[in-house]
């Protein structure tokens, strides 16, 4: 299709949005589009449909069907409301959870969400203000539904807005409602199919009731009450950046006993505007952790943590061996919940040889070698959560019991009452890590460079190549053909010798050109080399944003604590060696 004929599509398109199914701003920021001379926008909004993937939607705020506003978030929920009345039709009543984060028009689209379920006779619980996306999840448990909606673009800038689909275990939606809902969404083909005026009678009101239970249930996860108390007065700075975790984060900290938390007052204002991170509230991001790490030092703190705007995700700041204050990675976040779970565990007797972790396949292979020395099964799964839960759903009613689990991105999950990763449970129990490490006369930092030198070393780096729009779909969608079509010979001198091609579901030895079946529940837009020194490069195009990741993993031994800096300092070098070798 040449630019000529885009425009007409387009065009086509925008003008439907001026009919009378459309409330007077919408149409009046589609004139907007076809009268300016600059098409930049009208294409961007309207050149496809903003599609209904397997986690919800996400996008850009505005009108068009290419973004977020109350008629794309109508037409995916009356799709999923079909759905629903068919798949639980045997129901006398079907139920679901809908709830919201701080960002702009999220109340809005919630309500929006609200209307349509309940027109079309389903029965809504709809959380009085902004809470957590993993208590959406605990709540679809709870109260016994058949689905919940978020409305959440998690870290995503400003700009943007998202909807995430639950099913009736709390996690996520998978194979095959995923696909099915689709199906469904997709079917609805005009504006006039979704019936937005909502039953008030088939809305309930939910808050302060979901909260206390969501929080005595996450207390129950402590396993050193008694260090708690000793070290209770443990400086924790936390920042919600602007976010959900305001509301609930530090009521969770001070029910496990943590008296002395900090605060960032600036970012304690709730505001999808984000303004002191310059709209983009991403705690994997050292700019975004900047008054953070201020405030720590500032105080001295043993530990500075966040939360992201949906309070899913975590980030940890620790002083490093030079007495600095630093943001860790999400994997060494990772190592330092699981290691703790799992000795901890061992050291209180607990452990009976049923107990098994998960992880992603993004995430440090550390980890694997750490279970295994522990005599701990450990379990691989895609990227995304709804992953994790699938394994906690094929496992429940076993006597296999969930220790934790988490993924390179900042998240974790150490319960089974919610679904989806939890930084209202992760933040007091990090909190609690570091506060067993103190009485041991360790600091977070001491702890993980111990785990270092028992496990072996790893340092692991993510990078995000951003390209925006149709054409940079197509560019991601290019580069992915050329890492598969003409794959590394090797990566920093060292020769690969093992490629996994999780779209294919195939992995081939590359010395002897035996290419064996990959075991996954289905298939992934996901490419892994492993070089002969133990290097891992994982690529995928994210589902979410317009980028293309790289996840980076280098292994080697770390002696002593005193080598730990220099190690660091060898593997940053070999890191960047092999970005120039993958053209990043």
């Amino acid at each position: 299709m040449n630019d000529e004929q885009l425009l007409q599509q387009v065009t086509a398109v925008a003008q439907q949005w001026l009919g009378d199914g459309y409330d007077e701003a919408t149409r009046a920021e589609v004139r907007r589009m076809l009268d300016s001379e600059d098409k930049t926008d009208l294409i961007e909004s309207f050149y496809k449909t903003l599609e209904f993937g397997t986690g919800g939607l996400r996008g850009i705020m505005g009108a068009g069907c290419n973004r977020m506003n109350i008629y794309t978030v109508g037409s995916a929920t009356q799709g999923l409301a079909n759905y629903l009345n068919e798949a639980f039709k045997h129901l006398d009543q079907i139920k679901v959870v809908v709830g919201h984060d701080v960002r702009n028009n999220s109340r809005l689209f919630a309500e929006t969400v609200a209307n349509v379920f309940s027109a079309n006779g389903i029965k809504v619980y709809l959380f009085e203000g902004p809470r957590p996306t993993p208590e959406l999840s605990y709540a679809v448990r709870l109260l016994g539904c058949q689905s919940g909606v978020n409305i959440t673009a998690s870290h995503n800038p400003k700009e943007y807005n998202g909807y995430k689909a639950y099913w009736d275990d709390g996690a996520q939606v998978v194979s095959p409602h995923d696909v099915n809902i689709i199906k469904y969404v997709e079917a609805i083909k005009d504006i006039s199919e979704v019936r937005f005026e909502g039953n008030p009678d088939l809305i309930e009101t939910i808050g302060e009731n979901i909260d206390e239970q969501y929080l005595e249930q996450i207390h129950t996860l402590s396993l050193s009450p008694d260090i708690d108390a000793r070290q209770h007065d443990l400086k924790i700075v936390y920042t919600p950046i602007h976010g959900v975790g305001r509301y609930i984060i530090p009521r969770s900290l001070e029910r496990w006993g943590f008296t002395n938390i900090i605060h960032v007052p600036e970012q304690d204002v709730m505001t999808g505007e984000f303004p002191t991170v310059d709209g983009k509230p991403n705690p994997e991001m050292p700019p975004t952790m900047k008054m953070a790490i201020d405030k720590a030092t500032e105080t001295q703190a043993d530990i500075a943590m966040a939360s992201d705007p949906d309070a899913d995700r975590i980030a940890v700041v620790i002083k490093n061996t030079k007495g600095v204050y630093d943001l860790l990675n999400g994997n060494q976040i990772q190592i330092i919940f699981h290691y703790y779970l799992m000795a901890r565990n061992k050291e209180l007797g607990r452990l009976t040889g049923n107990e098994y972790i998960v992880k992603t396949i993004v995430t440090s292979e550390l980890i694997a070698k750490m279970a295994k020395k522990l005599g701990i099964k450990m379990y691989d799964c895609y990227t995304g959560f709804k992953w994790i839960a699938t394994v906690m759903r094929d496992l429940e009613g076993t006597e296999a019991k969930y220790l934790g689990g988490g993924e390179e991105s900042y998240g974790y999950l150490p319960e089974t009452f919610a679904r989806d990763k939890d930084s209202v449970s992760s933040i007091p129990l990090m909190a609690e890590i570091a506060a067993w490490a103190k009485d041991k006369g360790m600091s977070l930092n001491d702890m993980l460079i111990d785990v270092y030198m028992t496990y072996g070393y790893s340092k692991e780096r993510g990078i995000s190549v951003v390209r925006p729009g149709k054409s940079g779909a197509e560019e991601i969608a290019l580069m992915m053909k050329n890492f598969r079509e003409n794959p590394q010979k090797e990566i920093a001198g060292s020769p690969v010798v093992l490629i996994r091609d999780f779209q294919l579901l195939q992995q081939r030895d590359v010395k002897t050109g035996e290419v064996t079946p990959l075991e996954m529940p289905t298939t992934s837009n996901v490419l892994q080399y492993f070089t002969e020194d133990g290097t891992k490069v994982s690529i995928r195009p994210s589902g979410t944003e317009p980028k293309i990741k790289f996840y980076i993993e280098v292994h080697d031994t770390l002696e002593s604590a005193d080598a730990y800096d220099a190690k660091n300092e060898w593997a940053d070098a070999k890191i960047d060696t092999i970005c120039r070798d993958l053209g990043i």
